[in-house]
């Protein structure tokens, strides 16, 4: 089995992989626990092997590791997670076996996150074609990728809870809210926390859907847009731009990068 980890700036995703019986990998399950780049390999072993425990999963079945991080202070410590408790040198993807395969045509292509280049992997992967990413996450990252499967570029926007506290941070009476979907397609509040909603909210939909058709035109070819993320089921029915809402695609992104170095 391959354990694999996303590393993100406010949450870390551990999968569970079996094996698909075609040289790839299928997820079992998944697990989240918030960022730290404290926590010690000790720390995550003691979460980890207990979530395993229960889903009747000893450690010895998992033969395989691949990290993904944004966060390179953490990388130490789930290094010394998968050498002390599993006796495996984890994969880190876009290092050594694990390097990307397609082609990253930017001015700056070591600058790629990993978890951006997981998601133009797995996207390219399972939907072909032209394709515009969107990830919701700590930020929210727009990518366009050719029918090749070459990374041509992208943008980068706060995240709406971002955006949410620098307004709450920054305004000494405007109260905290929760980010939802307001009950009401009016963009009219009729009060302050309404109106804090609305222009949340609605502002991040009319941002999103401008980019995807500034992109697009850009592109000048057809091109799906593909929703990831924690936060894309939220804005689902606020839109009609996404062709598919996938919440797995940065995980699944791992266990194609773990396919591909065992080749």
């Amino acid at each position: 089995m391959l354990l694999a980890a996303d590393v993100g700036n406010t949450n870390v995703v551990f999968a569970l992989f079996d094996p698909d019986g075609e040289g790839g990998y299928s997820v079992r399950a998944r697990w989240r626990i918030a960022t730290d780049p404290r926590r010690t390999g000790d720390e995550y072993a003691v979460w980890l092997l207990q979530l395993l425990t229960i889903e009747g999963i000893s450690r010895e079945a998992i033969t395989r590791i691949v990290f993904a991080s944004v966060v390179p202070r953490a990388d130490h410590n789930l290094t010394v997670l998968a050498q002390k408790y599993f006796g495996i040198t984890p994969l880190f993807a876009g290092q050594g076996k694990a390097a990307w395969r397609f082609a990253i045509d930017v001015d700056q292509p070591s600058s790629l996150g990993a978890d951006r280049a997981l998601n133009i992997l797995a996207a390219h992967h399972k939907y072909g074609g032209d394709l515009i990413v969107i990830d919701f996450g700590t930020a929210t990252k727009f990518e366009a990728i050719d029918f090749n499967g070459t990374y041509k570029g992208g943008s980068i926007a706060p995240g709406i809870n971002l955006s949410l506290d620098a307004l709450v941070g920054k305004t000494a009476k405007l109260p905290r809210i929760a980010i939802r979907a307001p009950e009401s397609k009016s963009v009219i509040g009729r009060n302050t926390e309404d109106q804090m909603l609305i222009g949340v909210f609605w502002g991040y939909v009319a941002m999103m859907e401008g980019m995807v058709e500034r992109m697009k035109a850009e592109i000048g070819r057809p091109a799906k847009v593909v929703a990831t993320g924690g936060l894309a089921i939220l804005f689902d029915d606020a839109t009609d731009i996404f062709d598919h809402v996938d919440a797995d695609l940065t995980i699944e992104g791992l266990g194609i990068i773990a396919a591909q170095a065992a080749e």
